[in-house]
């Protein structure tokens, strides 16, 4: 199958409506930014939502937030979007044959000869730099994290082609801010911030298998796995278990997380977090319809809320604990 050819402007065609990237960036900046998914914000929100979590779990369990956290939670916000457009350009330059197979994918810059390889591979490289300068200005266990973080980013583009769970390792990459972030605030990793991490990746397991249902169909001509194609059919089943699995762990990283160092109160009001983000993952199931590519798509993207449903509560929990 061939590459259908691009719009006039280039616009991806997955891109979000009257993005800031096709209607305001310069011309010579719109590849490279949608390279990096700029045109696409959910998956900076994806990959920083975690961040935040465990940022503010790490102040919670230490009951004695610090003007640097301040900066913790900045550096991540930018950290996440420089190192999710820095990954997607990677799993571009690796699925670029791919990616021209895929009616949805087609018109991304690598396979619509928007953008060459050389010039995506300095463009990804230089995205990283930055984001590595970000990241030294964190403590040593920090840094280390985000270093080791690399591995799984770079093995997520080639996951598809060996297992039928890619989604595992995309939860693995996408929510080592989880760990990242706790660090940078208590300096240490606790079993607390492991919890929370594998909340996340079940999380993951639960939008991306739905984001997956899109390319089910070109998936199978050319030979890509993924849990959408696993599940076919049975996808609700496994859905509910990854938004019990996801509420589960997250409550019992909250009750060990706050429990020791706040109050009753504080601890109540901070489990209402992955409650009601259950909820909100319920009421995503309750609109699936995995035939229905614009209702998938539409379901996904609304994980920002979903993820930044804790954060609301968190922070509320650690107002109550301070006063």
């Amino acid at each position: 199958m061939q590459p259908d050819a691009p719009t006039p402007d280039g616009q991806v065609a997955d891109a979000v409506a009257d993005n800031w990237v096709d209607r305001w960036a310069p011309s010579a900046t719109r590849p490279y930014l949608r390279l990096s998914r700029a045109d696409r914000p959910i998956g900076t929100w994806l990959l920083l939502l975690p961040c935040w979590w465990g940022l503010s779990l790490s102040i919670l369990h230490s009951g004695t937030p610090r003007l640097s956290d301040l900066w913790i939670a900045i550096g991540c916000a930018l950290g996440a979007w420089l190192m999710r457009g820095a990954g997607c350009t990677w799993n571009d330059i690796t699925d670029r044959d791919f990616d021209g197979q895929v009616a949805r994918t087609r018109s991304r810059p690598i396979p619509s000869g928007q953008v060459s390889v050389r010039a995506a591979v300095i463009w990804m490289c230089a995205q990283a730099l930055i984001a590595f300068a970000i990241l030294l200005t964190f403590n040593t266990t920090a840094i280390l994290l985000g270093l080791l973080s690399l591995l799984p980013v770079a093995i997520y583009p080639f996951a598809k082609r060996f297992t039928w769970w890619p989604q595992v390792f995309l939860g693995v990459a996408f929510n080592w801010g989880a760990l990242l972030a706790w660090a940078a605030h208590s300096g240490s990793l606790h079993p607390v911030a492991l919890l929370l991490y594998l909340a996340g990746i079940a999380w993951t397991l639960f939008y991306d298998t739905i984001y997956a249902h899109q390319d089910t169909e070109d998936d199978a001509l050319i030979g890509i796995k993924s849990t959408a194609r696993l599940f076919g059919s049975q996808s609700p089943a496994w859905l509910r278990r990854f938004l019990v699995a996801t509420v589960s762990l997250m409550g019992l990283s909250v009750i060990s997380a706050v429990l020791p160092s706040q109050t009753i109160l504080s601890l109540v009001i901070a489990l209402v977090g992955p409650w009601a983000m259950g909820w909100h993952m319920t009421w995503q199931l309750r609109r699936l319809d995995l035939e229905d590519p614009d209702i998938l798509v539409q379901v996904f993207r609304s994980n920002r809320d979903a993820g930044l449903i804790p954060l609301v509560f968190f922070g509320a929990a650690l107002f109550i604990g301070l006063q």
